[in-house]
């Protein structure tokens, strides 16, 4: 039900010279006359989504993992050598522009975003060949909606990037700065509102997987949600907008559309067998046995230890590079909580006989459904779940978007009663929070939600002063809330971009 990402996008050629900035394929791809038909047009918005998946030796989802949930009070991973990029980035270093992660992300979110303008561009100049002529209207809301997708994520890890609407060279990407992030929200909404008008509910059969207009109504609330927040760092992603009706008001038109479902048992959720389920709003598809097909984020969360013994391949995190689940948000579980078992692996069985304590997720991994490597896993990675839908809901009424206090109750008791727990009652913010962090554990949501919220310095301070042992974390300060951007990038032409504050 996933094959159309398979199809390799020939056409397009990555900058790969460190003297140049990395934003864009340098070939012309419309004089050569490639997109002269539809069959033509289709390849390419194919290799739109195919700069969701597998980029070298990791895939987009890895880049959650380290950037977004690394980052957060549940995982720790001070890393004694502290020689992975991971432990920096747990750490809150202020050293982290020369990073491989912080580069590669900026790179791969650059080049898909220059994918989607080259096909904005072709689709003006030749969209005309498109048969039937509706099609020509879906693949723009596609590519629009891919790189304003790419765009949200660059806003949240590095707050004003520059702006690219359509195709550029490099030599005219030297010549662009950073666009301040309220710009940058203008394309995002823009895009999506276009998304929302011109693409279907739903796909199905081989284009399972696109993105539809429910896709797109999620990912702008979010997008109003993190706009919303309150600003704590002079350019980062929350400009205290209080957008929070028109969240509220995206969320509840996927939920009245009654398209999608919470379903009875979580683990089922993220079975290999029970993909594109009722919870699923959008998911980046994977499938083993394909070249760059299979997915690398499950390898991102266990141990090598574990691996070398529950697996027919080596891969995962070595020594003290693992990215241990915190005792913070252990501790946060009930006993009776039915998550925990289909969430983390606490202890297995080593190569000696010997129990080990791991304390890792192993919420997308199943023995039974490893492929011919690490790289090779088929799990689609959920984007948007409804239950994310429904607890932003919530969110937007603690905010105070129209809503009862009695509307929050009764979305998180649902999702509690799912959990195997009783129902609470007067719900607050904080509370909701821990709501989230506990259905959503692995999922790589929890720094966007302490982000939005602005309770991410107290929280973070909190987790440095009873977690951090090993005395790693530097000071939680309102400058880490985004990251730095890449030294190659600031390195490419003296004073095109300035370093954000706080980083050396």
């Amino acid at each position: 039900m996933k094959k159309f990402i398979l199809i390799i996008f020939s056409f397009v050629v990555l900058v790969s010279c460190e003297k140049e900035l990395n934003l864009a394929p340098i070939s012309q791809v419309g004089s050569n006359g490639f997109f002269e038909n539809t069959n033509a047009f289709t390849q390419g918005i194919n290799g739109v989504y195919a700069s969701l998946g597998v980029t070298g030796s990791q895939d987009y989802p890895s880049y959650y993992v380290i950037l977004d949930e690394s980052r957060s009070d549940n995982i720790y991973s001070p890393g004694q050598s502290g020689v992975r990029d991971w432990n920096a980035i747990n750490n809150f270093s202020s050293t982290l522009a020369t990073l491989g992660t912080i580069n590669n992300i900026w790179n791969i979110a650059y080049n898909g975003i220059m994918r989607c303008n080259t096909i904005l561009d072709q689709l003006v100049e030749n969209g005309g060949v498109i048969s039937p002529a509706g099609l020509k209207a879906q693949y723009e809301a596609e590519a629009r909606f891919i790189r304003a997708f790419l765009y949200f994520d660059l806003v949240k890890w590095f707050g004003d990037v520059p702006i690219f609407d359509k195709f550029v060279s490099p030599t005219e990407a030297l010549e662009i700065g950073r666009s301040p992030v309220t710009d940058v929200y203008n394309l995002i909404i823009s895009d999506l509102e276009f998304a929302i008008a011109n693409l279907p509910a739903s796909f199905s059969g081989a284009d399972q997987g696109r993105a539809t207009s429910m896709a797109a109504r999620g990912i702008l609330a979010k997008v109003y949600l993190t706009k919303s927040g309150p600003k704590l760092h002079p350019n980062g992603p929350c400009v205290a907008s209080g957008e929070y009706d028109k969240a509220l008001t995206l969320l509840n038109e996927i939920i009245n559309s009654g398209q999608f479902s919470m379903v009875d048992d979580f683990e089922s959720i993220f079975d290999y067998n029970n993909e594109g389920n009722s919870e699923i709003v959008w998911d980046l598809q994977f499938i083993s046995g394909g070249v760059g097909a299979g997915g690398y984020y499950p390898t991102e969360y266990y141990d090598e230890g574990w691996a070398r013994v529950n697996l027919p391949f080596a891969g995962g995190n070595p020594g003290d590079g693992s990215k241990r689940i915190s005792e913070d948000l252990l501790n946060s579980y009930d006993d009776a909580d039915l998550r925990v078992e289909p969430t983390f692996q606490l202890n297995y069985v080593g190569d000696s006989g010997d129990t080990i304590d791991a304390k890792f997720y192993d919420k997308f991994m199943d023995k039974d459904f490893a492929g011919g490597d690490r790289f090779d896993w088929s799990l689609n990675y959920p984007i948007l779940r409804y239950t994310d839908v429904l607890m932003m809901k919530a969110e937007c009424i603690l905010q105070g978007a129209s809503g009862s206090q009695s509307d929050v109750d009764d979305i998180v008791n649902n999702v509690r009663a799912r959990a195997g727990l009783d129902p609470i009652s007067d719900i607050n913010l904080d509370v909701l929070l821990a709501e989230r962090r506990k259905e959503f554990a692995g999922e790589n949501l929890r720094w966007d939600a302490l982000v939005r919220t602005g309770k991410v310095l107290e929280v973070m301070q909190n987790f440095k002063n009873t977690e951090d042992s090993a005395e790693k974390l530097e000071e939680i300060k309102a400058d880490f809330i985004i990251y730095p951007i890449p030294q190659k990038q600031i390195d490419v032409k003296k004073g095109l971009y300035t370093q954000n504050q706080g980083y050396k």
